[in-house]
């Protein structure tokens, strides 16, 4: 019995082992099925969704992309107003505290600060006039963005000697604010107008124009640029307002009455000379301590640095990086000559009277008329509520330019100079008598009108300005460069002119007026009768590396010599021919001319060449 219970166990445990060689075939058979299974599943992932809709997605892309331009235009506008706001403001404190005897023979008796602002408002008002031969190259070496970006910093830099006001650390700073207002300026004209581009591309990224980088449709970003361009001067005017913060919150508490200041000054308004003659060299009260002042510079040294955040972090590209690259390409002889080039079409030959009057009215607005009308008559402790009174009106009706998207172009120039010229004739006859503050509501009845003609004015320019080139996007640094570059020179005639008597001063800005008008009639009678304009051909990019990224335009394994003598026969053929051509074929669908465009011409032979 137990030899046979021994068997039965030795057959279970043979059984026993015997059985794994059928789980392993089991467990093969197992793991082919999950090979198929793993396929299954990684063609169903492949597989196209039939939720997935490529073109609701395109959609949504296309949509954030809209929204970050307007993200772009407000950072901008947002940026400017601060960056103008903190210069306007501490310049304006500074004059004012530098003014008083007491306070420049107490803190600086030795320093001379008179001697020092002079020399300081000269490197402002002077320097600028250079402006037009290192703006293109800048705005082109750095990009837009970091154009804007780094000449805020110097706004900010100016800030930040005023802690220490010595010699060498205002006027230098000055200088530095005299360089970069023309780049400033320019940067930021292009890059609102190219936001609008960029807006319509993104609106329209479907039409083959876009798609294939093509020159823009003649009008078809138009009402984008009024739009955009009047949110910007909504915004910017604000600085204004904001300018005036250090002067309401601190310093006009150390200020003399009016009764003070206006002691020795015996008429206002159009029979005087100079700004305020007999005006009193004391003008505060108390000192205020250097401490306090410490403060206030820190509180304006902040925001000139959040501007500057805003410039970085919140403001994205004008241009892609590859059109960045065709842009700088073109030859740093080439960027430079290309300004005065521009200056063959007759369309801004004939603005350059609107560009000198707008620089010329808004510094009147500020200083002439404010101080010689406005302080003459009330008193120093009011000039803040002349210029918020000036900058909420220009604010407010920089809105009405949004009327170009319903009349033409011309209704915003035509209307602001209409009331400018009732204005000027009427600032002929005034003459007030000082320390009457009876008269502070017709003078801000006067400042708001002023206010809305130079709101009109200011929009209406920028917008004629992209309307005209609105399509040529490789230009627009160079067009608004000139528009900043005549506006500079206003402000040094503005600085010349300090001196004068009030009537020859209101007659010049009459006379300029009138010219201005005269020659944007002549501007537009020939756009009627489509006079050709002259436009200077921008030389083909001349990339020194050839990549994968020129493959359609151009052959990367050519030499450069044989480029190099294809390039320069054709060049010289068609550089005569392009200068002389009209505005007809750029209006009737020419090609483009433009280093953006490419040359599809040459494309074409190399083509064939190849083949």
């Amino acid at each position: 019995m137990m030899a046979a219970a021994d068997e039965e166990g030795v057959i279970e445990d043979a059984a026993e082992d015997l059985a794994p060689p059928n789980g392993c075939l089991n467990e093969m058979l197992n793991v082919g099925q999950e090979d198929e299974d793993g396929e299954g599943q990684v063609e169903e992932f492949l597989a196209p969704k039939a939720e997935y809709n490529e073109e609701e997605e395109e959609r949504k892309f296309y949509r954030r992309k809209r929204l970050g331009v307007i993200k772009n235009v407000l950072a901008a506008s947002v940026g400017a107003m601060i960056v103008y706001s903190v210069y306007l403001g501490l310049l304006q404190m500074q004059l004012i505290l530098h003014y008083d005897l007491t306070y420049r023979e107490v803190k600086y008796s030795n320093l001379g600060l008179d001697d020092i602002d002079r020399k300081m408002l000269m490197g402002i008002n002077v320097t600028p006039i250079i402006g037009i031969l290192y703006t293109p190259v800048l705005i082109r070496f750095l990009g837009t963005k970091w154009t804007m970006f780094l000449t805020s910093g110097i706004y900010a830099l100016f800030v930040s000697t005023n802690y220490w006001e010595r010699y060498y650390t205002l006027v230098p700073s000055a200088v530095g604010i005299g360089v970069a207002i023309v780049p400033f300026w320019a940067s930021l004209g292009n890059y609102i107008t190219r936001m609008a581009q960029q807006y319509y591309e993104y609106v329209s990224y479907k039409d083959e124009e876009v798609q294939e980088r093509k020159k823009l449709p003649k009008g078809a970003c138009h009402s984008y640029i009024i739009v955009f361009q009047s949110i910007f001067n909504i915004i910017f005017n604000l600085s204004f307002v904001f300018a005036q913060f250090p002067m309401v919150l601190v310093l006009n508490d150390y200020l003399q009455k009016l009764n003070h200041t206006l002691c020795n000054v015996n008429k206002c308004g159009a029979e005087i000379k100079g700004v305020i003659p007999g005006f009193n060299t004391t003008v505060l009260e108390n000192l205020p301590r250097s401490m306090l002042l410490i403060e206030v510079e820190s509180v304006l040294m902040a925001f000139a640095f959040i501007a500057m955040l805003i410039f970085l972090l919140l403001c994205g590209a004008a241009y892609s990086p590859t059109e960045e690259i065709d842009l700088r390409s073109i030859g740093w002889g080439n960027i430079f000559q290309l300004p005065f080039k521009h200056l063959r079409d007759y369309r801004l030959r004939l603005l350059f009277p609107f560009f000198i009057y707008s620089g010329f009215e808004m510094l009147f607005a500020v200083t002439g008329f404010s101080l010689s009308y406005g302080v003459c008559v009330l008193g120093l402790k009011k000039l803040w509520l002349l210029i918020v009174v000036y900058g909420i009106s220009s604010s407010v009706f920089s809105s009405l330019s949004l009327s170009l998207l319903r009349f033409p172009r011309w209704v915003c120039l035509v209307i602001g100079a209409g009331v400018h010229v009732i204005l000027l004739v009427a600032l002929f006859t005034l003459s007030f008598q000082p320390r009457h503050p009876e008269y502070q509501g017709p003078l801000l009845v006067i400042i708001v009108l002023w206010g809305l003609g130079s709101a009109l004015n200011k929009t209406g320019i920028s917008t004629v300005l992209g309307l005209l080139y609105a399509e040529e996007k490789e230009r627009l640094d160079f067009v608004y460069t000139i528009y900043h570059w005549f506006q500079a020179i206003a402000i040094f005639v503005v600085y010349l002119w300090s001196q004068m008597p009030m009537r020859a001063k209101l007659s010049i800005l009459l006379a300029m007026l009138l010219l201005a008008c005269y020659c944007y009639w002549v501007m537009e009678r020939r756009l009627a009768r489509k006079v050709p304009f002259r436009l200077p051909r921008i030389p083909r990019p001349r990339h020194k590396v050839k990549g994968y990224r020129y493959l359609e335009d151009d052959n990367s394994d050519e030499s450069d010599m044989e480029g190099s003598k294809d390039d320069d026969e054709e060049d010289e053929g068609e550089e005569d021919i392009v200068e002389e051509m009209g505005a007809e074929g750029r209006e009737d669908g020419g090609p483009n001319d433009g280093a953006l465009g490419g040359n599809y011409a040459r494309a074409r032979r190399r083509g064939a060449e190849g083949q």
